[in-house]
């Protein structure tokens, strides 16, 4: 099944709300790890990772 949505972002952490305001969803912030692209467990909408996304400082 299709995402409803695909957003592309700079940073592996994003947050959802489902937009729509009250009509969305709790925010939930998605840590994509090692990975490129991430589903919403709520709304469904995925994100994914760019090519010109920032390197995270290994902590």
């Amino acid at each position: 099944m299709e995402p409803p949505e695909i957003i592309d972002v700079d940073e592996p952490v994003v947050r959802c709300d489902g937009g729509g305001g009250a009509l969305g969803h709790p925010a939930v912030y998605l840590n994509m790890g090692e990975r490129t692209e991430i589903d919403c467990p709520y709304c469904g909408r995925r994100y994914i990772l760019t090519s010109r996304a920032k390197v995270a400082a290994g902590h």
